[in-house]
């Protein structure tokens, strides 16, 4: 049978699409952005692809080591023994895994076994709740997502030639985490020879994503030892979340075979730039008409930046300087974070903005120098590490808070050749530490409070907080090197 498009299949039409299947992999995203999930036996699956299934809270209940959170939340926790929430498959997201014997893959939704309502931070269930707020007032969403990754070459198994990158972590335990050799060495991004190297990978990962509905648009080396950029292609807010978190799950699931760990870690090496997790964002009609742009230049325009976006993209920008601040946890979620997020690293660190102005925290893409179609939003402050659902969501959220409170753009843009640093004549300076970031995020009366809800920001607020503890906790190799003979 020639497989159904994803949007046409039901629960009366999965046994045909499934009948030469005998298990399912279903998959849920955790607040990390991790994929969690098992293989399921078809039949089982058929049973439960309507009401969902039982999956064991504690995955929002612990952190991406599994070591459940200091703090007690309210979804998972001793006192409730760490009960099932229910997950539903979203049937449209299925797609047959290439690496693994085409087994189906569909993702789940989590929803809360008492009142069925989506889950708080279910991230899948966090972006339907804005993207359906969205549509009631008849606007859909568009979104573009741009990776950057090292790339490390696992060593060699003891006495053999053998790699194997699940030896990459005791390697890690053993020796200086510098002394793990980068894929290639040198800076050469947009290089025509260096994927000549290391070709299966290359070519492996290019193809893969086309199988698995999570295409590549460009796919090139970054400036930087080992470093490859991603741009994913352009779709559906919802579908272009998933595909940033299966891009992922492709990409070490090929290198693995080849002996090789991607890192999408904001910051792997010290002195070299970071790993960033670009994203693009439009509001559409319901005939997909691009809402930012406007019908012809306004010679008014307060800047000449803003001339070709219409009244709604301007608030829209509005909401996002506005709420960039509060949300930081969310686009820079790990301590590793903030590495990335310093002066004259190619990263933003103000609340910024300009046409065509990547130094900028965001990147207006519009007339005269891009075509209206093409009009949007590049949010640059998100590094690789972050959660896609999450980052939509808040981009979505601040950036509609300001259509609906018809905001105004409170800084002016930056200039042409000015870089951005942490004076106040550049905008206001975002949090330098995830605990100062967590600090603001979870304050009374924050925006992140007005946009998702107490509940949302209890939770993942309390898991940022987790981050910070382990690592005011943690001793480092530096602080050993620098204070062991000399205090």
């Amino acid at each position: 049978m020639t497989e159904l498009n994803p949007r046409e299949i039901t629960v009366a039409n999965l046994p045909e699409l499934l009948k030469d299947d005998t298990g399912v992999k279903v998959a849920g995203v955790d607040v990390d952005g991790i994929l969690r999930g098992k293989l399921m036996a078809k039949k089982k699956f058929l049973q439960i692809a309507q009401e969902g299934f039982g999956f064991c809270s504690v995955i929002f209940g612990w952190d991406m080591h599994d070591r459940t959170y200091i703090k007690e939340l309210k979804i998972s926790n001793k006192e409730n023994g760490y009960r099932d929430v229910i997950a539903i498959p979203d049937l449209t997201s299925f797609r047959r895994i290439p690496w693994e014997k085409n087994v189906p893959l569909f993702l789940v939704s989590f929803y809360d076994p008492d009142t069925m309502n989506s889950l708080s931070t279910c991230p899948r269930s966090l972006l339907k709740r804005i993207t359906d707020k969205l549509a009631a007032s008849g606007y859909g969403a568009m979104a573009g997502a741009e990776y950057e990754f090292y790339t490390f070459r696992a060593p060699s198994k003891p006495g053999t030639n053998e790699r194997n990158s699940a030896a990459t972590a005791t390697f890690l335990r053993q020796n200086p985490v510098n002394e793990l050799p980068s894929l290639t060495e040198g800076m050469f991004g947009y290089s025509l020879l260096d994927p000549v190297h290391n070709q299966d990978f290359y070519y492996g990962v290019f193809d893969t994503c086309s199988q698995f509905r999570c295409g590549i648009e460009g796919w090139h080396t970054e400036s930087g030892p080992g470093v490859f950029e991603a741009a994913l292609e352009y779709g559906e807010i919802m579908e272009m979340a998933d595909k940033a978190c299966l891009f992922k799950l492709v990409t070490k699931s090929i290198a693995s075979k080849y002996g090789i760990t991607p890192c999408f870690m904001a910051k792997p090496r010290e002195g070299l730039p970071g790993n960033s997790g670009h994203m693009h964002v439009s509001l559409v009609s319901k005939d997909g008409k691009n809402l930012f742009a406007r019908d012809s230049p306004d010679p008014d325009a307060r800047w000449s930046d803003i001339a070709g976006l219409s009244d709604l993209g301007r608030h829209f920008l509005a909401g996002l300087l506005d709420g960039l601040p509060d949300v930081m946890p969310i686009v820079a979620p790990t301590v590793n974070s903030y590495k990335r997020l310093v002066e004259n690293f190619w990263a933003p660190v103000t609340v910024s903005w300009g046409l065509e102005h990547r130094a900028a925290s965001i990147r207006v893409i519009a007339p005269p120098t891009a075509s209206p179609k093409a009009t949007r939003f590049e949010v640059r402050v998100p590094g690789a590490d972050t959660n896609a659902h999450f980052v939509l969501s808040a981009i979505l959220a601040l950036g509609w808070r300001g259509v609906e409170k018809k905001l105004e753009i409170s800084v002016p843009p930056l200039g042409k050749g000015e870089d951005v640093g942490g004076a106040s004549d550049k905008g206001v300076r975002l949090a330098k530490s995830l605990k100062e970031a967590t600090a603001r995020f979870m304050a009374e009366g924050s925006v992140a409070r007005e946009v998702f809800g107490d509940e949302f920001v209890e939770h993942f607020g309390g898991t940022r907080e987790h981050e910070v503890r382990l690592w005011d906790e943690a001793v480092t190799d530096w602080e050993v090197r620098r204070y062991i003979e000399m205090v």
